[in-house]
């Protein structure tokens, strides 16, 4: 039997029910690949499934505001992906149909090569394999391949072979047991609704990558390909798939100020060109300077705020909540301190912030460091 048609036994006895996998909406689809970019599925379903309560039509999605979009992403990280969906949205509204080619979805914002063939194999059945990190770690692992996967070669060289596996397998096989059912693509046993093969090779190879040939401690003796896995005959599991190492990471310390004056507080927005772009936070200092140059405010005493421009904040008068709270990004870490202040007089804001009432915080959309910051508040 070949390499394909073992990838689809085992996804037949061991593919995993998720919801997005039992529909044809090309909607429902590229929602669930967007949120489940950098994403666990664990943690991404519950999120899948209220935006499709809230929003179930790609209509829908697109009438809502950014800030309602950003509210509903909140502890998803990488809101980037939150800003493309939601422009992404308007933008297959105003072509006034879902694209269901390749190249029509891949031109859509946010996404990449492996999210088109995603979305194109599983809403429409087209013939485009997709390579993810799953399916670096499976092909590499089975036929022995060094080259890294985040090299230029590495992707062309990956790519190739599993459009080659998809297009040579044999599908088409007696024993495997599938049927169609009117349009709703072909049906499992268990009566999950799938669409037709190519949809099931993509899914089985990304669920093969995940559940058995897992990154590390994976169960090789219990691998259907167990006897014609090159890394497993050379010993060589944990060195496969080669990535190359490039990724700088930075280290950022921020100090939060939670100002609370008489049952309010301090937001401002992020700007564009940073992390965290186009959510909210409190007051913040990074490497002991305010990022906003023009907050207004001077107290006599030394037991506040200091100047109008570049001061230096004084925790003399201030409650310390927490402090070096580590929060890991891809290509950053960051520290941060939070502080509570209760100044004795209303400060004066520069543009851009805004007073809140402390119990309307949760209407809009902070970053999930400012969020854990925000908990520790209520303890």
């Amino acid at each position: 039997m070949s390499f394909s048609s073992i990838i689809l036994q085992w996804f037949k006895k061991n593919g995993r029910a998720l919801p997005w996998r039992e529909t044809r909406d090309p909607y429902a689809i590229w929602l669930s690949e967007i949120i489940l970019q950098q994403t666990r599925i664990e943690q991404g379903r519950p999120y899948w499934e209220r935006f499709m309560r809230r929003w179930p039509t790609v209509n829908d999605l697109a009438a809502a505001s950014e800030d309602e979009v950003l509210r509903e992403w909140q502890g998803l990280g990488y809101y980037s992906r939150a800003r493309n969906l939601h422009t992404t949205a308007k933008q297959i509204v105003a072509l006034g149909h879902f694209p269901d080619t390749y190249d029509e979805i891949r031109r859509l914002k946010g996404v990449g090569d492996y999210t088109a063939a995603a979305i194109g194999s599983i809403a429409f059945d087209l013939p485009i394999a997709v390579v993810d990190g799953n399916v670096y770690r499976v092909l590499a692992r089975h036929f022995g391949i060094s080259t890294p996967i985040n090299t230029t070669e590495g992707k062309k060289e990956f790519a190739a072979l599993a459009q080659e596996l998809m297009e040579n397998g044999e599908f088409r096989m007696e024993n495997y047991d599938y049927h169609e059912d009117c349009n709703q693509g072909v049906q499992r046993n268990h009566n999950s609704q799938f669409s037709t093969l190519n949809s099931q090779y993509n899914q089985a190879m990304m669920d093969f990558g995940a559940m058995q040939c897992t990154p590390t401690s994976p169960d090789c003796m219990a691998c259907p390909l167990a006897e014609t896995c090159s890394a497993l005959r050379e010993g060589r599991v944990g060195e496969l798939p080669v990535k190359r190492k490039t990724l700088k990471v930075k280290e950022r310390h921020l100090t939060y100020i939670y100002i609370r004056y008489q049952g309010e507080t301090v937001l401002h927005r992020r700007p564009a060109g940073d992390i965290w772009q186009g959510l909210y936070e409190p007051l913040v200092m990074e490497n002991g300077k305010f990022r906003m140059e023009n907050y207004d405010y001077t107290e006599d005493s030394n037991q506040g705020v200091q100047g109008n421009h570049n001061f230096q904040f004084s925790i003399l008068n201030s409650q310390l909540i927490r402090k070096n709270v580590k929060h890991v990004l891809t290509h950053q870490i960051i520290y941060a301190d939070f502080y509570l202040w209760e100044p004795t007089k209303r400060p004066s804001l520069s543009e851009g912030y805004f007073w809140v009432k402390e119990e309307d915080i949760d209407q809009y959309g902070v970053p999930r460091l400012v969020e854990l910051l925000l908990e520790e508040l209520h303890k």
